[in-house]
Formats: structure tokens, C-alpha cells, sequence
């Protein structure tokens, strides 16, 4: 049987320990979001490339498993392991480098990455933004992307559920 090449997107799977030196090789402006990208949909794929579209590299990262559990999204939740998220989320064209945290917030990523652009989804006032002070103090923006497609996780999960 042949032996088969790692798929080029894990190269951007990118430890928290390396983060800071990874960072400093991509174009700026920088965007910076994060998430638990649980169950890979539409919704996510959308609001991932309009992140992306507010500058020339995207940084997700993305909670850890514990991290996950402490959100209180359910017993059952994540239901994919972060090392699969991570490559979901690394396949994707407009992501440029994807880490992950296991504490309850994404700050000492941000303040690893240092943003150009710090982004969430709609559900998130850009107030209540973990990082958003930090990120506007060094000059740089803060958006809450609105949802264009009413898609969720949870809501994916309760239909499969349901059936």
C-alpha cells in the first residue's frame, strides 16, 4: 500500500506554545476569532469567510474539550474531539492558523495573537466581546458579524435527536 502525505491544512494547526511565532509570519491586518465549531454548518462556514474578509489572515481558536463542557451546552457536548475540529476548521480555505485554549476565555490568545480585527457572531454584543478592550486599546477594531443563516449547533443536535 502506498504511503500517503499528511494533508497539507494540518500545517496550520498550530500549538498555543507556538502561537506568538506562527502569528509573526502571517500578512496583516490580522483577525482573530473563536469558538467551540463543534458540528461543522453553514452558518459557521459563512461567518468564518466574512471574518476572514475583514483582512488578510484569520486566527481561530477554538476551546478545548473541558473548556467545552464548562459552556454548559450539554452533557453529550463536544460531540467531536478537538483534535477533529481542529483539522474541520484547518480544512477550510479562509482560515489561516488554528490553535485552541483550555481556559473559560479565549484572552491570552488574543493577547498572544495581538489583532487587528477581533471578531464573534452576532449573539455577541461587541461590549460583552472577550478581548475587545484589550484589542481597541492597541488600536485595533471589534465586530460582531450578524448571523445570516439561523443555524446552530444545538439546534442541529436537537433535529438529529428528534428523527
Amino acid at each position: 500500500m502506498p504511503a500517503y502525505a499528511a494533508p497539507a491544512f494540518e500545517a496550520k494547526i498550530c500549538p498555543p506554545e507556538r502561537l506568538f511565532d506562527a502569528v509573526a509570519r502571517l500578512p496583516r491586518p490580522l483577525v482573530f476569532t473563536n469558538g467551540c465549531f463543534d458540528i461543522l454548518h453553514r452558518g459557521h462556514a459563512t461567518y468564518l469567510a466574512q471574518a476572514r474578509a475583514l483582512g488578510a489572515a484569520l486566527v481561530v481558536a477554538l476551546n478545548g474539550d473541558a473548556s467545552v463542557k464548562r459552556l454548559g451546552k450539554g452533557d453529550d457536548r463536544p460531540v467531536n474531539p478537538l483534535a477533529d475540529r481542529l483539522a474541520v476548521i484547518a480544512a477550510l480555505g479562509c482560515v489561516d492558523l488554528v490553535t485552541w485554549f483550555d481556559e473559560d476565555t479565549p484572552l491570552a490568545r488574543i493577547l498572544d495573537c495581538r489583532p487587528d480585527v477581533l471578531v464573534k457572531g452576532g449573539d455577541w454584543p461587541v461590549e460583552r466581546i472577550v478581548g475587545a478592550a484589550e484589542v481597541q486599546g492597541w488600536g485595533g477594531s471589534v465586530h460582531s458579524i450578524p448571523f445570516i443563516h439561523e443555524k446552530s449547533t444545538t439546534a442541529l443536535l436537537e433535529k438529529i435527536r428528534r428523527l
